[in-house]
């Protein structure tokens, strides 16, 4: 008798005290292959892609502006996001009459994910100008967040006369994990992707994005992530983003920022901390790694025609922590 009413009151206690997290964890709703019941914020299309001996499909947001003014830019996702995220950026740029292309990387969003894929970043900027080809545009802006700042990098070092402008939002490859970061097969990673859950994935963008400085609207973000989890086609979300973090930590682009050619603008937050690879590697050893503020000054020593704006107090998302204070620079640059 005395056991029951310490367990039910053990439980009321776990009801009422429970974290915030758990409670936003319960509300969870499993996401599917291709995001197909999660809505974007413009109309998507779908482009076919005939690569590597299979059919694959390319998801991209084409947003036109009431009053057109003749140029276009790109925006590359990082990492952990998709398209979805760059909405308050698409917004901003469309009223100042710059027509947005926002493409879902193949294995990412409402993208395919490929049983077999060899992930590069040529390959992706490849059916990224592909993309470009086929909606007959021939110039453009490109900004990259994240891990699309190295895909970014790397279509401007294939693609200069595409290229306009380069613009890198907290890129992730301003250093090279592979001197510091033993290396790991793709089998571990996948292991890892396996055991991820909507507390862990939160830990890890509070930590290294936000640098512990979290807002309950950053948890969408996470939602999205976490909701693949609950997916009865997880396995393949988690292959396809094992597969990326081995084009990640294999490809770097910090040698060859020398070779862009393109006027190029760094916007680096430098509360940010990202460092893909940092737990595995001392303490000692991690605290030398994802140093935005001194990152972004050795990339711009790199970088000939470049410049810099520091986002003091920002994390490695200024166009959601600090849309104003990212939007601002992005504007005035583009209209040079």
């Amino acid at each position: 008798m005395h056991q029951k009413l310490y367990s039910l009151t053990l439980l009321v206690f776990c009801l009422i005290w429970a974290p915030e997290s758990f409670a936003q964890e319960s509300k969870l709703r499993a996401l599917d292959l291709e995001l197909t019941n999660y809505k974007y914020p413009h109309p998507v299309s779908k482009m076919t892609l005939n690569i590597q001996n299979q059919v694959l499909s390319m998801a991209y947001m084409d947003v036109m502006p009431k009053e057109y003014n003749g140029k276009n830019i790109v925006l590359f996702h990082g990492k952990n996001f998709n398209g979805a995220y760059w909405k308050t950026t698409i917004n901003a740029l469309t009223k100042h009459g710059y027509r947005v292309i926002v493409p879902d990387q193949i294995g990412f969003g409402k993208s395919s994910k490929p049983q077999h894929f060899n992930y590069t970043f040529q390959q992706l900027a490849l059916n990224t100008k592909s993309l470009l080809d086929a909606l007959k545009i021939k110039r453009s802006a490109i900004l990259g967040h994240s891990m699309g700042g190295m895909l970014a990098t790397r279509f401007a070092l294939m693609y200069p006369k595409t290229t306009s402008k380069l613009i890198l939002e907290n890129p992730i490859g301003l250093e090279d994990w592979k001197v510091k970061v033993p290396y790991r097969p793709i089998e571990w990673w996948y292991k890892k992707e396996l055991k991820k859950s909507y507390n862990g994935i939160k830990k890890y963008q509070k930590e290294f994005y936000y640098d512990n400085q979290w807002k309950p609207e950053y948890d969408q973000w996470v939602n999205l992530l976490a909701g693949w989890t609950l997916s009865s086609d997880y396995k393949r979300i988690a292959w396809n983003s094992a597969l990326t973090y081995d084009m990640i930590m294999t490809q770097p682009v910090v040698y060859e920022f020398k070779n862009i050619s393109s006027p190029t603008l760094l916007i680096i937050g430098t509360r940010d901390r990202t460092a893909p690879g940092k737990g595995l590697v001392s303490k000692k050893v991690g605290k030398t790694m994802g140093l935005y503020k001194k990152l972004g000054r050795d990339t711009k020593k790199r970088i000939a025609k470049s410049k810099l704006v520091e986002l003091d107090g920002v994390g490695h998302l200024p166009h959601i922590e600090a849309f104003d204070r990212f939007i601002s620079p992005l504007l005035i640059f583009l209209k040079k």
